[in-house]
């Protein structure tokens, strides 16, 4: 039976607490490259859309630039899928047997990013549709309105039998009893209600982040919890590894240390770094509040 490494060893412990987590500042190439093969059980990953290029979006009801950093530049189309291939081909170094990726991502990119992973032999399972109820309205009005985006849910090769962990079951009382969809929604979130014909079958109706998850700071990418409370649940287990190679501001981490998982996050900007430390630490506090009560 092979022996996986630690690989939260390889970085300095202030960079995170105990075996719980590491948030670390850095190239992702070059750090990735440095962790040993099959030693991560769950990727998520939110990638650069490379739309930072003079363009407009809506913000608060305004138009607003479309400037994220110079992170999310475009460098030509060959250039950019060269980015979203060579991030892809260490992830799938590094992934276990039974481990998966998740990758978010728009039509300005998702599609680059699926090609890369048919081109290095990734066996994608799903392409989830998250529909953004709440999403922001198209200025142009030479369009309909963007209000999805999709994720790609792929492990790192094709195996026979299937080894990718996947909680089948969990997510199916979760769906009130039926398989669960490739489209999602949650109960509770009635003010966004979007039923489908025929029953309770649930879609990904999730709304973009809630402003108490933006109230340590924000990135102009953020993810809602609930994306990847799910996401975490259903493809690994307690105490497994997830990797986030763009944590951004740390949702991925704040859900797997919620979730009893251990994370390592990556980022080039140290403000992004600090703020995934604080939602990380203000999480693992909240824990131990509640244990103490």
């Amino acid at each position: 039976m092979r022996v996986h490494p630690n690989p939260l060893a390889l970085f300095p412990a202030r960079t995170g607490e105990g075996d719980l987590y590491r948030v670390v500042q850095g190239d992702s190439l070059d750090l990735l490259s440095r962790l040993p093969p099959e030693c991560i059980d769950l990727v998520f990953a939110d990638p650069p859309y490379h739309l930072s290029n003079g363009g407009f979006t809506c913000q608060s009801g305004r138009r607003a630039p479309v400037d994220k950093g110079k992170w999310d530049a475009s460098r030509g189309l060959a250039e950019d899928h060269a980015f979203q291939r060579r991030w892809l081909e260490e992830v799938q170094r590094i992934l276990k047997p039974t481990g998966t990726v998740w990758v978010s991502g728009t039509h300005h990119v998702i599609f680059s990013i699926g090609f890369a992973m048919q081109e290095l032999g990734f066996h994608i399972l799903n392409t989830i549709t998250w529909y953004k109820p709440n999403a922001a309205p198209n200025l142009a009005c030479r369009y309909f309105t963007h209000s999805t985006e999709f994720l790609i849910w792929a492990s790192p090769r094709k195996r026979q039998p299937l080894a990718h962990t996947f909680h089948y079951a969990e997510m199916k009382r979760e769906n009130g009893g039926k398989q669960m969809r490739d489209v999602w929604s949650f109960e509770g979130n009635e003010e966004f209600a979007f039923p489908l014909p025929g029953g309770p079958t649930m879609m990904w109706t999730i709304p973009t982040p809630a402003r108490n998850e933006k109230a340590l700071g924000r990135h102009p990418t953020q993810k809602p919890l609930a994306l990847l409370d799910r996401i975490i649940r259903c493809s690994s287990d307690p105490g497994a590894i997830v990797l986030d190679p763009f944590c951004g501001s740390g949702t991925t981490g704040v859900a797997a240390v919620a979730l009893g998982r251990r994370f390592i996050g990556i980022d080039a900007e140290a403000e992004y770094v600090d703020l995934s430390l604080r939602r990380i630490r203000a999480e693992l506090e909240a824990q131990r509040s509640r244990g103490a009560a």
